[in-house]
């Protein structure tokens, strides 16, 4: 069962160990390393968790592992603390477990609907089917497994299906993706979302990791592990069920019209729609939803042999199979213009692919399989734009879609990517084709000038921050370094406001939540931000 909110645990009492520096060529067993740093015989040692691991990498001849360790003694753990009294990275846990949440006495005349199956919508349907709600999810796509196939043909002919594609589909658009997990959101509820990932199939280290990823090809089964596990508890699923209108009357959600033909009557609706669902937003702009035009960011996607990346972050050590791929963050600010230029998305081991979602346009993003292991190390570089770049709550569509479509001509009209060197970008050229790393975009690249798929401001910010990021991680600006355009679909563009309780301000019972509703930066935050929804309908209403 799925447990909500928090308390406190009773019982066997651990030790938790912070800061705990190994270095990385140290094969000890934890639990021998964990009895030293006690000042115990190993043998007074049981079992020793791993709750979290980290790298330091700032030295480079001496990187280590970083944990936070639970540690069973076989002694009495009062007399360990005492003898080291003042260590502050050694103290008594103190383990929170969920609390029981009431369901509210409000009775709902017709089952909960949530619209879209991506990571939002999803939990939130586990929530409320394990509650006794039994949701109905609507996902415009196709399933996890159809979607795949739909995917791989685009990638591998240029043959574009609007309805099932990278950003419409079971899992959303996460599931093609890096598969991170990492979130600046602090939520007490984050270890109990890992954990269901984890039952549903994700990898175990997905709990302790800094830096967690489950990888597109694991994510594929978890997605599908989720959707049965939510229809044993009572909820339904149907694919191919896009929302192309609602009802409402005197300010109360009354129903929705699937496909354009059938009507469903409800009053609560939660509103997982992702942030590519363009008519979607469109239709409850005209319905007069209250919304507001949100800041996102434009760019490109960089691509290097994964091997500089792991030279320049890890020295020696780099490529080992403990330390794993690279990774890195990048962030430049143009103080005259006030943009900044930033790396988002960064997939170690990956791949550049596909991810329209309408015809006539050529969209990017990242992607990495769970090993990591394509040899290539992929970022998107981006610029922020805000909402004095155009005009209109919807202004930042149209903004992405003017870029997207002339990057599909750019390329040729045939979904192949605009690509060019980092060389010729900077100095001003293109058509070279002297690639550090042959571009890994599918169906197809074409040297082409991205100057002229991209605005103004993103290339002036672009072209100022590349030289800076060379003199961070060395070979960064390459002249050879791949970039392929565009990237527009960095986070939703609009915001469907909504008050404290996840409600909208102005139609009862309709619930926006997750990535684009505006509320939600990848499938981490996207997940808990459906648990706090749905749990914000089953506070106030019975089960159905």
């Amino acid at each position: 069962m799925f447990r909500l909110a928090w308390g406190t645990k009773g019982e066997d009492e651990l030790l938790r160990i912070t800061n705990f520096r190994v270095p990385v060529d140290d094969d000890t067993p934890l639990a021998i390393l964990a009895a030293r740093r006690l000042r115990l015989p190993a043998g007074n040692v049981g079992a020793v968790i791993i709750i979290r691991q980290a790298i330091d990498a700032r030295r480079k001849t001496n990187i280590s592992f970083v944990y936070s360790l639970d540690v069973e003694l076989k002694v009495a753990d009062g007399q360990v603390l005492a003898r080291l009294n003042g260590d502050k990275d050694i103290v008594l846990k103190q383990e929170e477990l969920p609390k029981q949440v009431v369901s509210g006495t409000k009775s709902l005349e017709f089952q909960p609907v949530i619209v879209g199956a991506g990571p939002a919508g999803l939990m939130a349907a586990l929530v409320l089917s394990e509650r006794g709600y039994r949701p109905l999810v609507l996902e415009r796509g196709r399933d996890v497994d159809s979607r795949s196939r739909d995917v791989t043909n685009f990638w591998q002919t240029g043959r574009f299906d609007a309805d099932s594609n990278v950003q419409f589909g079971e899992g959303g658009a996460g599931t093609f993706s890096d598969g991170k997990l990492t979130t600046r959101v602090n939520d007490p509820r984050m270890r109990e979302v890992l954990d269901i990932f984890i039952s549903a199939g994700a990898p175990p280290e997905i709990g302790y990791l800094h830096k967690p990823h489950v990888g597109t090809d694991k994510l594929r089964a978890v997605v599908k592990n989720l959707r049965q596990r939510i229809i044993a508890a009572g909820g339904q699923v149907e694919f191919g069920a896009q929302v192309t209108d609602i009802s409402v009357d005197d300010g109360r959600l009354t129903g929705l019209t699937v496909n354009g033909n059938r009507h469903i009557p409800c009053e609560i609706a939660l509103f997982a729609i992702g942030h590519s669902a363009r008519d979607t937003f469109l239709m409850l702009h005209q319905r007069k939803v209250a919304m507001a035009a949100k800041a996102f960011a434009i760019g490109v996607r960089i691509e290097h042999p994964q091997d500089l990346i792991d030279r320049v972050q890890y020295g020696k050590l780099g490529g080992g199979s403990k330390l794993g791929a690279a990774d890195y963050a990048l962030v430049y600010h143009d103080k005259n213009s006030g943009r900044s230029a930033f790396s988002f998305c960064m997939c170690p081991g990956g791949l550049v692919v596909a991810a329209a979602s309408e015809l006539g346009g050529v969209v990017t993003n990242g992607m990495s399989f769970h090993n990591r292991d394509s040899g290539r190390a992929n970022s998107a570089l981006a610029v922020n734009v805000t909402s004095g770049d155009y005009d209109g709550v919807l202004g930042g569509i149209e903004f992405q879609r003017r870029y997207e479509q002339l990057a599909f001509t750019c390329g040729g009209g045939d979904y192949r990517a605009p690509v060019q060197t980092v060389g010729d970008f900077i100095n001003g050229k293109s058509g070279s084709r002297n690639f550090l790393t042959e571009p890994s975009y599918q169906p197809g690249v074409t040297p082409a000038d991205l100057r002229l798929c991209l605005p103004d401001f993103v290339v002036e910010t672009l072209a100022k921050a590349i030289p800076i990021f060379g003199q961070q991680i060395k070979g960064f600006d390459h002249d050879g370094a791949v970039l392929t355009g565009v990237e527009t679909r960095t986070s939703s563009p609009v915001r469907i406001l909504r008050g404290p309780e996840y409600q909208s301000i102005n139609i009862v019972g309709l619930y926006p939540m997750g990535e684009g509703a505006g509320y939600a930066g990848g499938i981490m935050s996207a997940a808990l931000d459906g648990v706090n929804a749905a749990l914000s309908v089953v506070v106030e209403y019975s089960p159905f």
